[in-house]
């Protein structure tokens, strides 16, 4: 993936934050949308390991060894944050009372299934919060790249890897589309800039709808 397709994605992932929102960003692809978040935004951005108001990533001498994000990355926090031990982290998180959750993805089914957590005979060191993220916040949206480094397409007909929680997802944003799991079926809503229909439909396992007329893009 370029650059630029990346950059692209990651934005559009952000507008998906919502003033007002209380909202965690899973490891990996999703705690790199914070950078694409305006800094005058008021949301409340959460991170399990216990904060509740993180701040924008800091590198070097900027960088306080005490703050970290649940993926190990030194951030900061904004004027209001709050601590708290992981036991109320996850409390808020399975209370129901994020907004939205970002979680990348190994795979993602049609139907909303997800898949990741555990690819089985590679190490990883546990499910962390990904399971309570997936089941608990009210929305769900899945940032990932539409196919693996080999080429598979991740989303796909049904999930072959272990499950982390079965149809949580409400949308899926990638560096070829954004597409929408409805009681229909995956709805293909809106294109990357330069990217066909056919592009995606050829990268795509599950079964796609594409609606009628011109398709936005992003």
């Amino acid at each position: 993936m370029s650059s630029s397709a990346r950059t692209r994605m990651l934005r559009r992932a952000a507008a998906e934050i919502r003033p007002g929102m209380v909202v965690n960003l899973g490891i990996g692809l999703p705690t790199q949308v914070l950078a694409h978040v305006p800094a005058n935004l008021p949301v409340c951005l959460h991170s399990e390991n216990g904060i509740a108001g993180v701040g924008p990533v800091r590198e070097g001498a900027a960088a306080d060894r005490n703050l970290i994000d649940a993926g190990g990355a030194y951030v900061s926090t904004v004027p209001g944050a709050s601590f708290c031990d992981s036991a109320t982290s996850f409390a808020i998180v399975r209370g129901g009372r994020l907004d939205l959750t970002l979680l990348g993805a190994f795979e993602v089914a049609g139907n909303g299934d997800l898949a990741n957590w555990i690819i089985p005979g590679q190490f990883t060191p546990g499910a962390g919060g990904a399971i309570e993220l997936a089941q608990k916040a009210r929305r769900v949206c899945v940032l990932t790249t539409h196919a693996d480094k080999s080429g598979r397409s991740k989303i796909r007909k049904r999930c072959e890897l272990p499950l982390t929680a079965p149809a949580c997802v409400d949308r899926i944003v990638t560096d070829l589309a954004v597409c929408d799991v409805t009681a229909e079926g995956l709805v293909l809503t809106e294109l990357a800039d330069g990217v066909s229909v056919a592009q995606v439909l050829a990268a795509t396992d599950a079964d796609l709808i594409v609606p009628e007329g011109a398709i936005p893009t992003f």
